[in-house]
């Protein structure tokens, strides 16, 4: 390995533990209800938090026209709403640091012939998916301050999922810099499919979970796990019209659903498990599939904790990072399993 393709991969992989703990930051956003205390979207001067009474009082009386002011936190001290515009504004600070964290090391290694020209054009693809996760996390934001005091659930979804994307090209890129995989893998090639629906599956459950989030549906049926009242399923499960439209705005179907594919997942996560068992692949994979496994039921046990104790911030944080730890473990497998035949 060059020192040259070393401090490309360090530069990768450190973007992509920015973006790890930026996700953290947002679900913390989120789970404050802090995301609208920013009314306004100033992607240069923005980045400078107010410095005086006077710019506080303007940003406040600003936030005062909101409809979460309004309808939810009406009478809000200015001290409580600095509390609020604290993790919103460091969200979005985070995001302009990750952006030139990205950005400038990308045209150095360019300009140095760091870069092969086959890594260029991905490179290039995640730099303006960073541009449009910003203007997605704004066109989020807006969508709470017209007339709900809350942002649209399919914007939340679009602007997590959008991260994801990021953080596992990231991740890929970073792995095809740093690591290059084991010739005895190819016997474990039969687990691709497998590995590529696990991430399928994880997805989709992130998906939901970020409807769940979005609709605040985490805080009903928090007490009777794994039953749902009386039942496995929530009595109310098709209550609104049209049938279709429960599965994305029905409080207590979105988070059925979500229960649901969460079971998938675990069930996929092993059927992977248990078929490489039979395949006796290189020791390094075998470590990633044991991490896999032992990440998943943490990640389960997360999900149940952050639900029994009414969506605590600490254990949304925590379920939000399993996830992203998963999918980091699958990019892994995904680098050093090749396609049957490839590493001929």
């Amino acid at each position: 390995m060059t020192k040259p393709a070393t401090s490309v991969a360090v530069w990768l992989f450190t973007c992509a533990a920015a973006l790890f703990l930026i996700t953290l930051v947002g679900a913390v956003t989120r789970i404050t209800e802090s995301g609208l205390s920013i009314v306004e979207w100033k992607p240069v001067t923005g980045a400078l938090p107010p410095s005086s009474e006077k710019d506080w009082s303007h940003e406040f009386s600003l936030y005062q026209t909101s409809p979460q002011y309004k309808k939810v936190n009406v009478g809000m001290s200015l001290d409580d709403f600095k509390k609020i515009y604290f993790w919103e504004w460091l969200h979005r600070l985070f995001g302009r640091l990750i952006g030139v964290m990205y950005a400038l090391p990308l045209v150095w290694f360019w300009m140095g012939g760091d870069i092969p020209v086959e890594a260029r054009k991905p490179l290039l693809g995640i730099l303006a998916l960073g541009f449009l996760q910003g203007l997605m996390g704004w066109l989020m934001v807006s969508s709470g301050l017209v007339d709900q005091p809350a942002v649209s659930h399919y914007r939340l979804a679009a602007h997590l999922m959008l991260a994801v994307v990021i953080f596992c090209s990231l991740l890929r890129m970073g792995l095809r810099f740093s690591v290059t995989p084991d010739p005895a893998a190819e016997k474990l090639s039969p687990l691709r499919g497998a590995i590529l629906a696990a991430v399928v599956v994880t997805a989709v459950t992130m998906v939901w979970g970020a409807f769940v989030a979005g609709l605040r549906a985490g805080v009903i049926y928090n007490n009777d796990f794994p039953m749902m009242g009386a039942h496995v399923w929530p009595g109310e499960i098709f209550a609104l019209l049209p049938v279709w439209s429960n599965f994305f705005e029905n409080h207590a179907a979105v988070q059925f659903i979500h229960r649901v594919l969460a079971v998938l997942t675990l069930g996929q996560m092993l059927y992977v498990l248990v078929k490489s068992s039979f395949l006796h692949g290189p020791a390094r994979a075998g470590r990633l599939l044991m991490f896999l496994w032992i990440m998943v039921c943490i990640q389960a046990g997360l999900g149940v904790i952050t639900l029994l104790s009414h969506v605590n911030i600490v254990g949304a944080t925590l379920h939000q990072a399993g996830a992203l730890a998963l999918l980091a473990l699958l990019m892994a497998l995904l680098h050093d399993i090749p396609r049957k035949g490839a590493a001929a």
